[in-house]
């Protein structure tokens, strides 16, 4: 395995531990933390730390161990999990995401010397980590102990008591030899003996008896082992954190010095494994001897993890790709077959459940849970609270959902200008909420679910609403609509994704420069998807994205419409059906309703919203499908069904330019191209085409 695949490895790992440090950290905000949540982010820190010094990123593994160094004290109760020791620990938390990035992306470290100063604070003792016991007594009201001004071990050290012999500080003795495959694994151990040496360690003796002969000799092998002896005031702790990556592919002995020699432990059998970063504990040596004085063992060597393999997604890619142009070609077959008058056949369904059943296991492969784009948020809400001097609470519901990876990669700057006006617009100051009756701390809600064959995801706050008048006069201001322009009132609400729109009295670096939510919108619209808003004035705000769950392969109706094909996904179908004479009533100069078990639903006519040539016009000699959206129902007239199938999506922004209308196109059996009908967006343009004739 090539250096830079490790260091790949290395990274993801690096983001691991990154969002179980984010998530412990949030556990121990809300509640008093328990030991093994102050433990797991000591590990996540430390093997950030282990994994940056084995690469050479020092300035990582500088703030690391300083960080870390604070954890340690937290985890052994030197200091207390105070508010302000935890808002501490988030800031540094921010500060290593950046540091992980420099070094990921080769940019220079961030600006640490703040945070590192308050580390430093608490770690030679700050009032952040005054003794829990001298709290107490204070918020009592009882006077704190006076804290001692003499050194009771220089007292104790200057009696000369008879007959009492002093206590030997004998040096630490450590034997270490690395596994045959250390390298093999990344294992170098010269940044081991550095650390040894930088901790006062000197080497008294080097093991070469394994050594084979020059003819024999591997030179991606070790054969060599080290003795060092370190001073007294080393803890052992300490010297054992040197070894945690590697103390199951070694032979470690860990000894005072004048404790007797241990007896020599044979060089453990060598084992298949799979290459792995260093910041993963490689897996055990098999048929190792137990040595005198073992280190404590972290995990549960019994306990068998889900065994999971590392793609590159180019790969996955191409697998989604092939297993779409198979759907094509076994709809082609199909297609074949049928006109040379054979029917089904048993083989040929086989290949169809086949197919699917493959398709599906391919997109699973590519799912993922938008976990990795919500764990971003809390980081935006603490600097826009830092920003804004508002208070925030936020709730997250659905963050398992998994969506296809594509999707999951390009809504993170939709959500990020979302929760950012959620914030900034959306919510009051803490002295303004309070004098209207509401809670000080605002709160920001950031669900996901699945519905209809889509994904959507809400970010709700309960701020003071969208301000209608006040939108409308600024949208005039701007020359965005016409002074005497007749608008609904979700018309007006949508004027706050027109570019060039800001309510934001001043500019700053959060917002008021007109850009932002117009970029929501494009963005959301090149993944097939739609944002729709929801708002009580005094009450609060939901903005709702809706996103197709993969950008590969779906369900539909094909249809024609004139002389053209289209594809309705069947995720939005709700039925179809041919009216009678005399069900369909007019509903302004060109539009009709139809009643529909009672509920009377618009008429949209896709040949009409398209501009296509020769498309039937009256519904009573079309085909009716009743579809369901985020405004509701409404009813599509085409000219005919032909078939229902599985299609494979391919992008027409990637291969010709964006159509309002269209999602994307397809290729059917028959070699044809069809275009996929963006049914939320027709019905939205046909809603507002109604309203704006009934107006004049």
């Amino acid at each position: 395995m090539q250096l830079d695949e490790i260091q790949a490895i290395f990274f993801q790992e690096c983001e691991e531990g990154l969002a179980t440090v984010e998530a412990n950290l949030a556990e121990a905000r809300d509640a008093a933390p328990d030991p093994e949540t102050i433990n797991t982010i000591f590990r996540a820190v430390h093997s950030i730390k282990g994994g940056a010094g084995a690469f050479g990123f020092d300035a990582l593994q500088s703030f690391s161990h300083h960080l870390e160094t604070v954890l340690d004290l937290l985890r052994t109760g030197e200091r207390a999990p105070t508010p302000e020791l935890i808002g501490l620990l988030f800031a540094a938390f921010d500060v290593l995401s950046d540091h992980v990035a420099a070094a990921q992306s080769g940019g220079p470290a961030p600006a640490d010397a703040a945070v590192l100063e308050r580390l430093e604070a608490v770690a030679h003792g700050s009032a952040d980590a005054a003794p829990a016991d001298a709290a107490t007594a204070e918020d009592a009201g009882e006077p704190a102990e006076e804290p001692m001004d003499f050194d009771l071990d220089a007292l104790l050290a200057s009696i000369d008591l008879p007959g009492a012999p002093a206590a030997p500080q004998a040096d630490w003795r450590v034997t270490f030899r690395p596994g045959r495959g250390a390298f093999d694994n990344g294992g170098d151990p010269l940044p081991l003996l550095r650390e040894m040496e930088a901790m006062g360690g000197r080497v008294v003796a080097l093991d070469q008896t394994q050594l084979p002969l020059l003819d024999a000799l591997a030179v991606d092998e070790c054969w060599i082992g080290w003795t060092f002896m370190l001073p007294a005031a080393v803890s052992r702790d300490d010297i054992e954190a040197i070894f945690d990556f590697v103390a199951d592919s070694c032979t470690l002995v860990i000894a005072r010095a004048d404790e007797a020699e241990p007896e020599p432990v044979p060089e453990p059998v060598a084992v298949a494994t799979v290459p792995v970063a260093p910041v993963a504990p490689p897996p055990p040596p098999v048929a190792a001897a137990p040595v005198p004085v073992a280190v404590p063992a972290t995990e549960d060597r019994n306990a068998a993890p889900s065994p999971t393999i590392r793609v590159e997604l180019d790969k996955l890619d191409r697998l989604v790709n092939l297993v779409g142009e198979l759907v094509i070609t076994q709809a082609m077959l199909a297609q074949r077959l049928s006109l040379h008058g054979v029917g089904t056949i048993d083989e040929l369904s086989d290949l169809d459940h086949l197919t699917r059943e493959l398709q599906d296991s391919a997109m699973s492969i590519r799912a993922q849970p938008v976990k990795s784009v919500f764990n971003r948020v809390p980081r935006i809400i603490r600097e826009l609270e830092a920003g804004t001097g508002k208070r925030v609470r936020l709730e997250v519901e659905g963050e398992m959902t998994e969506v296809d990876k594509t999707v999951v990669e390009r809504i993170g700057e939709p959500l990020t200008h979302m929760i950012r006006n959620a914030v900034d617009h959306g919510l009051e100051m803490p002295d303004e909420r309070v004098a209207i009756g509401k809670p000080a701390e605002g709160v920001v809600r950031l669900a996901a679910e699945h519905r209809s064959g889509r994904i959507v995801i809400s970010v709700a706050d309960d701020g003071k609403g969208i301000d209608l008048p006040r939108v409308r006069a600024k949208a005039v201001e701007r020359g965005i609509i016409a002074p005497d322009a007749n608008l609904s009132d979700e018309e007006i609400e949508n004027l706050i994704f027109a570019p060039g729109f800001s309510t934001a009295a001043t500019v700053s670096n959060i917002s008021g420069r007109g850009v932002g939510m117009d970029v929501v919108r494009r963005n959301v619209q090149a993944l097939g998807g739609r944002i729709g808003i929801t708002s009580r004035f005094g009450k609060g705000s939901t903005f709702t994205l809706t996103l197709p769950l993969t950008l590969a392969i779906l369900d539909g109706m094909v249809v024609s419409v004139g002389g053209q094909t289209y594809v309705i996904p069947l995720a939005h179908i709700v039925e179809s059906l041919r009216p009678q004479s005399g069900e369909v009533r007019g509903f302004g100069p060109d539009a009709g309703v139809l009643d529909v078990r009672g509920a009377y639903l618009p008429i949209l006519s896709v040949g009409r919203l398209l501009g296509v040539a020769e498309a039937c016009v009256e519904p009573t000699e079309s085909v009716l499908v009743v579809v369901e959206t985020d405004a509701g129902q409404a009813i599509l007239m085409v000219d005919g069904i032909q078939d229902q199938r599985q299609v494979v999506v391919k992008s027409l922004e990637a291969n010709y330019a964006p159509v309002p209308g269209l999602a994307g196109a397809t290729v059917l059996g028959d070699g044809r191209v069809a275009l996929i009908l963006d049914v939320e967006t027709l019905v939205q343009r046909h809603r507002g085409d109604s309203y704006r004739a009934l107006a004049a």
